[in-house]
C-alpha cells in the first residue's frame, strides 16, 4: 500500500497547489490512498463543506483537521454527515465529528486517526490513552493505520512516535508548518516525521503575510493574520506499507511553483 499525506492545506494558494502538483504526483508515485490536513484550507482557518468538497473532487480520499476545527461555524452542522473527514480524537465525549475512520479503496482498507497535541495549545483529552483505545478498534477494520498528531511540541511528537511505535503505520506531525528532517521508519515498522510541512503560499511566515507577522514581533501590536500571495508550495510524505500493516520507507516531498 502507498499513501501520500499532504501537510496542512493553507487557504486559496494551498488548494491551488493541490490542483497543480497532484497530479504530477500520482504519475510520478502511484500511490494507493492520499490523506491530507485540511484545517486551514478556508482563508487560513477552517474548512468549509463546499472546500472539503472541492477537495475531494481535486483526489483527496480523506481530510483531516486540528486545532482550528470549528473555526468555520458551519462545520459544526455539517461534520457529522462527512465520512470522509475527522476532527481530533481527544476532543470530550459529545463533541461532533469524529476522530478516527477507515477508507476503503481497489480492495485496500486504511485506518486514519486525528489527535491533537497538549502542550501549548488547548488541553483536550489525553492523546495517548486515547490513541490506545482507538488503536484497539480499528485494528481489525483495516490493513493499514495512519496517525495525524496535530501538535505544536516536537518532544510531544516524537513520544507520540514512540509510544506508537508497532502499533500503527505510522504517525505523521501536523500544525506547525515547516517540514522537519526526520523522516524515518522506527525499529518496529512505524514511519514517523515529527511535522509533514506546509502546502500552501511559500513567500510567507507559515502561510501568512510577512508584514504584519514581523511588526508584530518588532512591537508587539495586535495584527490582523493574512493568507500570503506569491508562489506555492506543496510539503507532503509518501509512505509504503506492506501487507502486515508495517511501513517500509517514508520519502519527503516538496513541490515549488
Amino acid at each position: 500500500m502507498r499513501v501520500l499525506f499532504i501537510g496542512d492545506i493553507v487557504g486559496r494558494p494551498g488548494r491551488e497547489a493541490v490542483e497543480i502538483f497532484l497530479p504530477q504526483l500520482r504519475r510520478d508515485f502511484n500511490m494507493d490512498f492520499v490523506v491530507a490536513n485540511g484545517e486551514n484550507a478556508a482563508g487560513g482557518r477552517g474548512i468549509t463543506k463546499d472546500i472539503a468538497f472541492a477537495l475531494y473532487e481535486l483526489g483527496i480520499d480523506f481530510l483531516t483537521l486540528g486545532n482550528h476545527t470549528w473555526d468555520q461555524k458551519e462545520l459544526v452542522k455539517y461534520i457529522d454527515d462527512d465520512r470522509r473527514m475527522i476532527r481530533p480524537a481527544n476532543y470530550p465525549v459529545g463533541v461532533p465529528g469524529r476522530g478516527y475512520g477507515v477508507v476503503a479503496k481497489n480492495g485496500l482498507k486504511l485506518g486514519v486517526m486525528n489527535l491533537s497535541g497538549r502542550v501549548y495549545l488547548p488541553p483536550l483529552d489525553n492523546p495517548f490513552k486515547m490513541a490506545l483505545d482507538i488503536v484497539n478498534k480499528i485494528k481489525d477494520e483495516a490493513q493499514a493505520v495512519l496517525v495525524d498528531f496535530h501538535a505544536e511540541a516536537t518532544s510531544e511528537k516524537v513520544a507520540m512516535g514512540r509510544f506508537l511505535e508497532g502499533k500503527v503505520s505510522a504517525v505523521v506531525g501536523t500544525h506547525t508548518h515547516i517540514q522537519t528532517a526526520d523522516e524515518k521508519v522506527l525499529g518496529q515498522g512505524t514511519a514517523y516525521i515529527t511535522d509533514v510541512g506546509m502546502t500552501g503560499p511559500a513567500d510567507s511566515i507559515i502561510g501568512v503575510k510577512k508584514e504584519g507577522v514581523i511588526t508584530n514581533f518588532l512591537t508587539q501590536m495586535p495584527f490582523r493574520m493574512e493568507v500570503a500571495d506569491g508562489p506555492i508550495q506543496l510539503n507532503a510524505v509518501l509512505i509504503d506499507i506492506d501487507e502486515t500493516g508495517r511501513a517500509m520507507g517514508i520519502e519527503r516531498i516538496q513541490r515549488l511553483r
